[in-house]
Parts: C-alpha cells; sequence; structure tokens
C-alpha cells in the first residue's frame, strides 16, 4: 500500500537495501515524521529500498485485504470508457491495473519512486499480455507538482499514498486543478478503527509486530516498516482530509470506512 512508502539498481531490478539506505531511526520516530523537513527525501529512499518486497509485504501485512480495499476505490470511481484517469503514487501499480481493467480511455500512473515504477512496468506488460484493456502508463511525478494540464482527468486516486506527501493540502489543490468539471477524486489512506478493540488489536500489531516481521521480510534497514504505523497515527483523521478537500474547491465529500475502520475512503467531485 503506497501506501507503505536509495538502493541502486542492477540488470535484475532494485537491489535489497543496505545499512548505508536508513530514511528513519528509531528516535526520530519518537517525534512527528510529517513534520521534518527532508520529509520527501526520506520517502523516496525508503521506498527504493522496499521496492522488490513491497507486494509481498502489503498481502501478508493486511491479510490479502489490501487489493479488496483497493477493488472498493474502484467500484465508487464508476469508470465509463471516457475517462481518462490518474493514480498518484501509483507505486508497483496494483491499483492502476485495476482502474485499467475498468476499461478507461487512458490511463496513467504516476510515483515519486523510480524504483517502484521499474516493478510496475513489469506487472503491466505482464497485465496485457493476458487482458485486452488498455496498458497504463507510468512517469515520475509529484503530487504537489503533477506535470499535466488544467482539466485533463476525469478521475484522480491515490491508495496509502496522501500522508506521504510533504503538504496534502497542495496535492489536493492539484488533484482538482487536473479535474475535469465533473471528476471525481477517490484518496484511499489508513485510519484509526473506530471500535475501541479493534483499535487496541491493531496497535499492538502495527508497532510491535509489523515493524519487525515486515522489515524481515524485505531485508530492509530503511525504517519504512517503523515509519508506517508511526506516519498513521500522527496523520489527519478522515474528516479532515474531507476539509482539504472541500478547500481545494471539491463537493460531494463522502468517505466510507472499512474492516472496522482501519482504512477509509474519501470521495469528491469538481463541481
Amino acid at each position: 500500500m503506497h501506501g507503505f512508502y536509495a538502493s541502486a539498481s542492477y540488470h535484475g531490478g532494485p537491489m535489497p537495501s543496505t545499512k548505508t539506505d536508513r530514511a528513519w531511526t528509531q528516535e526520530e520516530l519518537k517525534g512527528n515524521p510529517h513534520e521534518e523537513a527532508n520529509k520527501a527525501d526520506r520517502v523516496r529512499r525508503m521506498f527504493g529500498a522496499i521496492a522488490h518486497r513491497y507486494d509481498l509485504n502489503n498481502r501478508v501485512h493486511s491479510a490479502w485485504q489490501d487489493q479488496a480495499w483497493r477493488r472498493r476505490v474502484v467500484a465508487m470511481a464508476k469508470i465509463t470508457p471516457q475517462d481518462r484517469v490518474l493514480d498518484m503514487a501509483c507505486g508497483t501499480g496494483d491499483l492502476t491495473l485495476l482502474l485499467a481493467k475498468a476499461g478507461p480511455e487512458a490511463i496513467l500512473g504516476m510515483d515519486f519512486t523510480e524504483e517502484m515504477l521499474a516493478h510496475a512496468r513489469v506487472k503491466a506488460k505482464r497485465w496485457g499480455q493476458r487482458h485486452q484493456g488498455r496498458i497504463p502508463d507510468f512517469q515520475q511525478g509529484d503530487a504537489m507538482a503533477i506535470d499535466l494540464p488544467d482539466q485533463s482527468m476525469d478521475v484522480v486516486t491515490i491508495a496509502f499514498g496522501i500522508r506521504n506527501v510533504t503538504d496534502p493540502s497542495i496535492a489536493i489543490a492539484e488533484f482538482a486543478r487536473i479535474l475535469a468539471p465533473g471528476g471525481r477524486v477517490l484518496i484511499l489512506e489508513f485510519s484509526e478503527p473506530t471500535n475501541r478493540l479493534i483499535r487496541a488489536c491493531n496497535a499492538f500489531y502495527t508497532r510491535h509486530v509489523m515493524p519487525w516481521t515486515a522489515s524481515w521480510l524485505a531485508g530492509d534497514r530503511s525504517g519504512a516498516y517503523r515509519y508506517l504505523p508511526r506516519s498513521i497515527s500522527t496523520f489527519a483523521e478522515p474528516r479532515e482530509l474531507g476539509v482539504m478537500m472541500q478547500a481545494a474547491g471539491l463537493t460531494h465529500i463522502q468517505q466510507q470506512r472499512m474492516t472496522g475502520g482501519m482504512c477509509t475512503i474519501s470521495l469528491a467531485t469538481k463541481p
């Protein structure tokens, strides 16, 4: 999940991380990682270090729910054959490919980290050999300065990525800028479960179990999977995301919590 957001590359793909890849230390994560001045660089290095095991960790540590959450985003997006779609912070392309399967006119995946995009392109090529839908394009890009014209997209999605942006409000304003009238923005992001028991169990798992098991699976020393729970607990609540969407001029804001509130989809429309 791009959601969890530098290693060198070799001919077989991105190399596993080394000690020099550390993006976050335990001491730094005692504070608010969203307030770090060099957050963008840390996020880029962190995702570069875990790209080679990103999909495996997503499946294992969501109990295979992450794809179900993404499929719900696609259903809520109500893709038509005339839609032009941008999947921002696309990571290895999981949501991008699900959106492509829905049959839009054009589909673009954009991400900050080139190592993630390398995996997305490989997956898209394999996907294209099995499906009739349009194969997505992928390019590197910044959610806070999207290199696309005004009103050039009909749907913008971002899954588990908005909290990794330096200033989410700027990114949401960019989403609104590139949307055509009637276009939709869908943000899928982790949130705090509403049920007290689920919240307590989830907190224990994400803070004390997942950082160890995910780091082991990825061979990661960047601190990526220690950043994850801290970045969730210190990020905006769904209500605050709704306020940002409204401030960007978006309307008809809907929010749907899933899996006991572990994540939330926020949907809004450009008038």
